[in-house]
């Protein structure tokens, strides 16, 4: 295995971790603006409103985009597994 191929595999990791969290992060992120601008339209400044609906969303989101995930993660797999077969 080359530089070239430890760069192409090490490029596709990142690619396939920022697939699997960029959309769990998003929806993080839109929900914690939508609470940080409630909160400050209504001058309510209650802890736990920012982190209930927040951990809500994202769970429900997790388990929404879970098949996304796995398809994901396992095509990287695939191509690992390939590249495994291929040193030998």
């Amino acid at each position: 295995m080359n530089e070239a191929q430890v760069l192409e595999f090490a490029r596709e990791a990142v690619m396939t971790m920022l697939m699997v969290a960029t959309p769990i992060m998003l929806v993080g992120l839109i929900v914690g603006l939508t609470v940080s601008l409630f909160q400050a339209l209504t001058s309510v400044q209650e802890i736990t409103l920012t982190f209930v609906p927040k951990i809500l969303i994202v769970f429900t989101s997790l388990l929404v985009l879970l098949p996304f995930m796995f398809s994901v993660m396992q095509q990287f797999m695939e191509s690992v597994t390939d590249r495994i077969i291929g040193i030998s």
